[in-house]
């Protein structure tokens, strides 16, 4: 059990007075399950935006629940240790009872899910007229984050491909490719990039990255030597769920290189991109690095100029590598 944090109040009469609201309870439980956005916990409570702030206020000021920003959205989460008091142990327990009883701790991972509603319209949208692109304008971010992996260069793992860009830098370097993308209409342009370039050595997957087929897969191929995330986590709704995920597809002893923006301000890609998540801290990824049981994790920066004249080329990228522990 964690070791209990104290509320900031001196006087514990007052926290019974806050934990006394039914819709504070079932707030405070659903942010322990995961972290919300106010929009989402509005959804799932099936109160007004305002009132949901209005009731997150006084629990963060207890010290009860930890918010942050990302652009325009404020998530909240349950703060961390906070459990072990035995008071708000105690309205845990009654808030999970109310949450239980009217479903929506049930549709916290419909919530998730549907995060990702619009990134997938945007990627399944048909692809713009004219002939697929030639070498990618970031190809100088893809050869950075790929400068110390010099060897094993028997499988690498592509996820997300997308219209196959980054099979331009792995496909010569690598004896096999295995590529995958849940997107039909982003799988047709990478077919078209293979056709067009004659690469024999690159499998092409539709797939989720979670799915049991598509690890069984690699494992059938003996693991990946480096699994390649570039521009993936943040679309995901759970980024730390997916890298776990990822991990998996590495053999042991093999890497996985994260591509993803550095923590950023502009909304734009939220809209124009169907972003998720407006890049991360560094500290996001070793935390979500050592969750997924990677280790001796690095993230260097990879400053704009080098990340070409795409929609994202004016923000600094960032290359995590860490590796999945034992030998192969």
């Amino acid at each position: 059990m964690p070791a209990a944090v104290p509320v900031s109040s001196n006087r514990r009469w007052e926290l019974y007075k806050l934990l006394a609201e039914p819709v504070r309870l079932r707030l405070m439980v659903l942010a322990s399950e995961e972290e919300l956005a106010i929009g989402e916990l509005s959804e799932l409570l099936g109160e007004p935006q305002p009132k949901v702030s209005k009731h997150v206020a006084p629990l963060r000021r207890a010290t009860l629940l930890a918010t942050r920003r990302q652009g325009r959205r404020a998530l909240v989460r349950l703060a961390d240790g906070v459990a072990g008091d035995p008071v708000v142990a105690d309205a845990l327990a009654a808030g999970r009872a109310l949450c239980e009883a009217d479903g929506s701790l049930r549709r916290v991972a419909d919530v998730v899910r549907a995060r990702d509603a619009a990134t997938r319209r945007f990627f399944d949208a048909p692809p713009p007229a004219g002939p697929v692109g030639d070498l990618p304008s970031e190809l100088p971010a893809y050869l950075s984050a790929l400068a110390p992996l010099v060897h094993p260069r028997r499988l690498a793992v592509d996820v997300g491909t997308g219209d196959g860009s980054l099979l331009d830098v792995l496909a010569p370097i690598f004896d096999r490719v295995v590529a995958f993308d849940r997107s039909e209409a982003q799988l047709a342009r990478a077919r078209a990039r293979l056709q067009r370039r004659g690469y024999q050595n690159v499998e092409l997957l539709r797939a989720e990255y979670d799915e049991p087929e598509l690890r069984d897969r690699v494992r059938a191929l003996g693991g990946a030597d480096v699994v390649f995330a570039s521009r993936v986590l943040h679309h995901a709704p759970r980024p730390g769920a997916a890298l776990a995920a990822l991990a998996a597809l590495a053999r042991p002893g093999g890497h996985v290189v994260v591509v993803d923006y550095r923590a950023h301000d502009d909304e734009r890609l939220r809209d124009d991109q169907a972003d998720l998540w407006l890049g991360f801290d560094r500290e996001e990824l070793d935390r979500f690095a050592e969750a997924a049981g990677l280790e001796e994790g690095h993230v260097h920066r990879i400053p704009a100029p080098r990340c070409g004249d795409g929609p994202d080329g004016h923000l600094d990228w960032q290359v995590m590598l860490a590796r999945r522990p034992g030998n192969a």
